[in-house]
């Protein structure tokens, strides 16, 4: 479901955008960066985090991790990753195939601007073997993200 869900609605916006689904797992950072054969930080992790009441989705560069300080400033409360059951619940992806496309229920999408380091990206695509290559900046404009700085600096 979660799959042809991401396929539906990327063929009604942006038909052009192939779903690549892969024998091996991209469940994983590494698994993805393996199975699509990019660097580690062009994977484009989606993070489904809960702000007091509120869930949004976060989507930063593969290497990136969620800074605390930036991100309760950008929020306004300290945010809490959901668990593996409610993230399916919500997005209708299962854990290893969460996107910001053909979402169960519409969220609030934020992109971190680390994504902004490369020209293309991949984020999966609604199951835990399945991505699609974008830039970021089309991957923000199809899913209404806001472009946010909540990730600690990538390291050298």
């Amino acid at each position: 479901m979660s799959l042809a869900s991401v396929k539906a609605d990327l063929a009604a916006r942006a038909p052009d955008l192939t779903v690549l689904e892969t024998e091996a797992s991209s469940a994983t950072v590494a698994l993805a960066a393996a199975a699509h054969g990019v660097e580690p930080a062009r994977i484009a992790k989606t993070l489904s985090l809960r702000l007091g009441e509120r869930v949004v989705l976060l989507v930063a560069r593969g290497d990136a991790r969620l800074d605390n300080r930036k991100a309760k400033a950008a929020f306004g409360v300290k945010p809490r990753m959901l668990g593996a059951e409610e993230v399916e619940a919500i997005t209708g992806h299962p854990v290893g195939g969460v996107c910001p496309f053909g979402l169960a229920t519409p969220l609030p999408v934020y992109c971190d601007v680390s994504l902004k380091a490369f020209d293309e990206v991949v984020p999966a695509a609604g199951s835990p073997n399945s991505a699609v290559r974008v830039s970021p900046e089309r991957m923000a404009a199809l899913t209404g993200a806001e472009w946010i700085d909540v990730c600690q600096p990538p390291e050298a």
